[in-house]
């Protein structure tokens, strides 16, 4: 498999980790997808509009996020994908949506994901590092 499949898939099957109805996720790919070390960082802003940040391994973002899924229907969707390769190094800019149902009309939410991967030579490209954040009013994407 060439690198940009295995990119992808990597990050096709982040998705699919995430997604599904209200209830408990299959966590079984997750060390598949997710190097060891890896951290997952979602960010955002308080009431007051400071910026925050919560810094997860991948256990703790499995229990950190468990209650929301139990309760929440949840499908993110990859909407548009941008991929940078050197050596043993990949930048993923992933765009997204979510919705409570994979048929609603309207997202419940948009936003973007840094991914890092790292390819070991052994267990192939998996994530090291993922930073996220979600559009909110006054903040709009920019490119420079």
């Amino acid at each position: 498999m060439d690198a940009k499949t295995a990119i992808g898939a990597a990050v096709d099957a982040m998705y699919a980790m995430v997604s599904g109805p209200a209830g408990p996720r299959d966590w079984s790919r997750q060390w598949e997808v997710f190097h060891e070390d890896a951290r997952q960082m979602r960010t955002g802003v308080d009431g007051a509009g400071t910026p925050w940040i919560k810094i997860m391994d991948p256990a703790s973002y499995t229990a950190d996020t468990a209650p929301f899924f139990a309760a929440t229907p949840f499908f993110e969707v990859e909407i548009a994908r941008r991929i940078d390769l050197l050596g043993n190094m990949a930048h993923v800019w992933s765009l997204y949506e979510a919705r409570n149902a994979p048929d609603d009309a309207t997202p419940e939410r948009r936003g973007i994901n840094s991914i890092q991967l790292y390819n070991d030579g052994q267990k192939g490209w998996r994530i090291i590092s993922m930073i996220w954040d979600n559009e909110r009013p006054g903040v709009a994407a920019e490119r420079f």
